[in-house]
């Protein structure tokens, strides 16, 4: 009976935590997601209660979300970057006078 209300609590924490970062990139809702999961068997496997389980998934989704977002931010610069230097003129040469 605890063991299904933990991973009740583990599951409405990860959804929750998930539907919240919607408005953001890919690799933060995944990094979110993998963080309250992964927290949350930490937590649980520390504290072995529900309470413990919980904070492990908060403090992973926290985490996970942060290290998403960089990621995300990284490949944005990176992005940019590319296209910057692809949409450079060409310099214009005229051409000899004879």
């Amino acid at each position: 009976m605890i063991n299904t209300r933990l991973w009740i609590a583990a599951a409405a924490t990860t959804s929750v935590m998930a539907l919240a970062g919607c408005a953001s990139g890919p690799n933060q809702n995944l990094g979110t997601g993998i963080g309250a999961v992964g927290g949350a068997v930490v937590g649980h496997a520390i504290g072995g209660n529900t309470a413990s389980t919980v904070g492990g998934a908060a403090i992973g989704g926290v985490i996970g979300n942060q290290v998403g977002r960089n990621v995300d931010e990284r490949n944005y610069y990176n992005q940019q970057q590319q296209q910057y230097y692809q949409q450079q003129p060409q310099p214009y040469y005229p051409p000899p006078r004879y």
